[in-house]
């Protein structure tokens, strides 16, 4: 697959998302070809791995929110649904997954990369950081739980409460990331995270998943994803 905001490729038995509409912010059209894409993945054959990343100096800078104050944006009321559905769906994703945070990770693009199993942040550039703090914003109990779910009990307080900047070695240090390298090594590092947990089984994956995380599959508004439910 490719389009003007994602390439997909595969490479032996591991897929690379690369995102591509510059800060990579969600939006209608974003949050749709992200889909399209993860719905090629889990379409394809045998058990690969995933790994997204950005171009240059950013991963993601989460919602749009000019688009979002817009005229467009404000006719889709549905739209933080369709973003916490993508948080849901990768958190749960029958595949072992990695985000090679290639550049900045802001707001709900570092909640996008902590729904992935592994993280990879650049050490030569690139922040990530939860900025609502200082934007004024409140999070999304499902944004909470998911930020919960993923760092350190003490950590999420700091990083929610102060909106701190990380970089790639005081995001490791804090447990937001597992692994950090240079600009070139970043997709090659995630890449070696899932490889060694290719060829299982998809419907085990996911149900292992789903059974970790079933509050913040609710918290999330997606509890339709729970086995069972």
């Amino acid at each position: 697959m490719e389009s003007p905001l994602i390439d997909l490729e595969r490479d032996g038995d591991v897929f690379v998302l690369r995102m591509r509409a510059g800060e990579n912010r969600f939006n209608r059209s974003f949050i749709a070809a992200m889909n399209t894409a993860l719905d090629e993945v889990e379409a394809s054959e045998g058990s690969p791995g995933l790994v997204t990343t950005g171009e240059g100096k950013f991963y993601s800078n989460g919602l749009d929110l000019t688009w979002m104050t817009s005229d467009e944006g404000k006719a889709n009321p549905e739209f933080i649904g369709s973003v916490l559905r993508l948080f849901a769906r990768l958190l749960v994703f029958p595949l072992p997954t990695a985000a090679a945070m290639n550049g900045h990770a802001f707001a709900g693009g570092l909640m996008m990369a902590l729904a992935h199993d592994h993280r990879v942040m650049r050490t030569d550039r690139g922040y990530c950081c939860l900025p609502e703090i200082d934007l004024g914003l409140p999070l999304h109990p499902g944004m909470t739980a998911l930020i919960q779910s993923r760092l350190p009990k003490q950590g999420a307080h700091e990083a929610i409460v102060s909106g701190a900047r990380y970089g790639a070695e005081q995001a490791c240090a804090a447990g937001i990331v597992q692994d950090v390298g240079a600009e070139d090594e970043v997709v090659e590092k995630a890449i070696a995270r899932v490889a060694p947990y290719t060829g299982k089984s998809r419907e085990t994956m996911y149900a292992l998943k789903a059974g970790l995380y079933p509050h913040v599959l609710e918290a999330l508004g997606a509890g339709d994803l729970i086995p069972g439910l």
